[in-house]
């Protein structure tokens, strides 16, 4: 069944590169087959990726963005920022995915023009990418953060921030004043999936969370400082 999905998403992809290649000559070169294990994918260069997008909603029936999220690919990697659009289809090719992703120009300061005039349902998922990444979309009517409060230094869902989170001043000096206690994250039991390792078994070799939770007994490691 896997082998079948697999040729069928191969097939699915090589007609829609074409299809946007021959719409959009000018980055033919840029756009290309994205590796997918379950729908069809594309890659689009970030300085055609609103009007393929439009596109693709306006002439191919994807009327629904079910999500928009981002990778970070690590410090060090180039281009680190990856945007990640899922499209969903409800009249021309009912419950047809699509997935097309776009790397962002910059590693540093990276943006992506908003979809928000597009699919209105971007305006929150833009919000939280912008939270949790730092991706800045151009031309969004309100990025603001989402998840963290306003003044948050950090982007937790990027490389660098350690799983197990790190302490940080409270939100509201008032608080902290009374208090006199800072804001400590959460414990968290998860984070990478890994595999077992030696011969394979499929019972064996299901991915499971390493478990780095930390406790008064377990001390959290020291995550990076600022």
């Amino acid at each position: 069944m896997s082998d079948a999905i697999s040729e069928t998403n191969t097939t699915a992809t090589s007609g829609i590169v074409a299809t946007l290649r021959e719409k959009f000559p000018q980055s033919a070169e840029k756009i290309t087959p994205r590796a997918s294990a379950d729908h069809p994918a594309v890659n689009v260069p970030a300085d055609a990726a609103m009007a393929i997008l439009t596109y693709l909603r306006d002439e191919h029936g994807y009327e629904m963005l079910s999500d928009l999220t981002a990778v970070d690919w690590a410090e060090g990697a180039s281009p680190r920022f990856t945007v990640v659009w899922h499209l969903l289809s409800v009249t021309i090719n009912p419950g047809v995915c699509l997935r097309v992703a776009a790397d962002c120009a910059s590693d540093t300061e990276p943006e992506m023009p908003s979809v928000a005039d597009i699919w209105p349902a971007a305006n929150w998922h833009e919000r939280e990418t912008f939270d949790m990444f730092g991706i800045v979309f151009t031309g969004h009517p309100d990025l603001r953060r989402i998840l963290m409060w306003d003044g948050y230094p950090h982007h937790p869902l990027r490389k660098e921030f350690p799983l197990a989170g790190m302490d940080d001043e409270l939100p509201d000096p008032e608080v902290e004043a009374e208090t006199k206690a800072r804001l400590v994250a959460a414990p968290m039991a998860g984070g990478p999936f890994v595999a077992s390792t030696g011969n394979l078994n499929l019972a064996e070799s299901e991915p499971r969370a390493k478990d780095q939770s930390w406790s008064e007994e377990n001390p959290k490691a020291e995550g990076p400082k600022g």
